[in-house]
C-alpha cells in the first residue's frame, strides 16, 4: 500500500483539476482572438461594413484580451504543476513544515484575475 495514498489521490485529482482550469482558459483565449475573423465574415457576407460592435471586439483590446487568456492560461498550467510537485515534495516529508505564504500569493492572483474579468466584461458591455 501506498502511503498517505488519499493524500497523494487529492493533490493529483487537484492538478487535474487546474490542468482542465488552465485548458479552458487557454480555448477562450482562441475563441476571444478568432471572433474578430467571424465578424468580418459576417459583415462581408451581408455586405456591409462592420459595425460598432465588431470595431470594439476586434480592436487592439479585444486581440489583447485574447492572447491574455492564452498567456494565462499556459501559466496556470505550468503554476499547477509547479504546486503539484511542491505538494508531492510536502507530502512526502516526514518532518513538520511550516506555511509559507503560497496561499496568500495565490488569493491576492485570484483577486487581480477577477478584477480584470470584470473590467473585461464591463467594457465588452457599457462601450
Amino acid at each position: 500500500m501506498i502511503k498517505n495514498y488519499t493524500d497523494r489521490a487529492a493533490n493529483e485529482r487537484t492538478f487535474l483539476a487546474w490542468v482542465r482550469t488552465g485548458v479552458a482558459v487557454i480555448a477562450l483565449g482562441f475563441v476571444i482572438e478568432k471572433f474578430s475573423l467571424f465578424l468580418a465574415t459576417v459583415a462581408t457576407t451581408f455586405g456591409t461594413e462592420p459595425g460598432a460592435l465588431h470595431h470594439r471586439l476586434s480592436g487592439v483590446f479585444g486581440r489583447l484580451g485574447g492572447l491574455a487568456l492564452v498567456l494565462a492560461g499556459v501559466a496556470l498550467v505550468g503554476l499547477s504543476v509547479l504546486r503539484f510537485l511542491r505538494t508531492e515534495r510536502l507530502l512526502a516529508a516526514q518532518e513538520d513544515i511550516a506555511r509559507d505564504g503560497i496561499e496568500r500569493t495565490e488569493f491576492y492572483l485570484l483577486i487581480v484575475t477577477l478584477l480584470a474579468v470584470a473590467a473585461f466584461s464591463a467594457y465588452a458591455a457599457l462601450g
